[in-house]
């Protein structure tokens, strides 16, 4: 076992993919789309505006991006796919910068082979990250599935399991910094953690032009409309 394997096993994530062949799955992944309810946090609502999330799942957001820009020059695409109208959602992807968001898409299927067609990406080189039923289409299409656990499905676990429709189930539910640790994930299964942290944590250099060439991606909104 090795070491980011062992660190993500003992919190209690689950490899159904052994993080050997799941490495090789990630080298590949250019994109990565997440739901929200469920993902970014427990599902419940309070207002109209939808669920919230957590700074921390913004920075495992950022991290990932910064680490993928290290290593490549170029920033990975990423995107929220969601069946609601998640404002809070389109709020956080505005801030960050994501390229995209796909409100009220409950047949996510649609947003998927839209977005494929758009940014001329195939499903082999996305990362998704959800955590229900109405996500499991796009989960047995893309490259990498990363299902946000709940303690309360586990038949749905268990189908996803038998069906091989998710490749790693994370330790934390969703609302409890579940993105950050899939980010994490993703960044300890291919690239370099420590010099993320590092060019982070200075504030200058190669994070001042990875930020300034963030903050030049605008945010499209897309609808469904019935």
């Amino acid at each position: 076992m090795t070491d980011i394997e062992k660190i993500f096993s003992e919190m209690g994530g689950q490899f159904i993919t052994p993080f050997s062949f799941l490495k090789e799955k990630v080298k590949k992944v250019k994109a990565i789309i997440f739901d929200w309810d469920g993902v970014f946090n427990n599902g419940s609502k309070a207002t109209d505006m939808g669920s919230p999330f957590a700074e921390p799942d913004a920075m495992g957001m950022n991290m990932f991006k910064l680490d993928y820009w290290l290593r490549n020059k170029q920033f990975p695409l990423t995107f929220i796919v969601t069946g609601e109208n998640n404002k809070l959602g389109l709020n956080l992807a505005r801030r960050e910068h994501m390229n995209a968001v796909f409100l009220n898409y409950k047949n996510k299927t649609k947003a998927l082979e839209f977005l494929c067609e758009s940014y001329h990406i195939t499903p082999e080189e996305i990362a998704f990250v959800y955590d229900d039923i109405l996500d499991i289409d796009v989960a047995r299409k893309v490259g990498v599935s990363l299902l946000i656990d709940r303690s309360g499905s586990p038949l749905m676990k268990q189908y996803l399991i038998d069906n091989k429709i998710c490749d790693y189930i994370t330790g934390n539910p969703g609302g409890q910094c579940a993105v950050r640790e899939v980010c994490e994930l993703l960044i300890g299964a291919n690239g370099d953690m420590n010099n993320t942290i590092e060019t982070r944590v200075k504030f200058v250099g190669d994070y001042e032009h990875y930020l300034r060439d963030r903050d030049q991606i605008e945010t499209r909104l897309f609808e469904f409309q019935k």
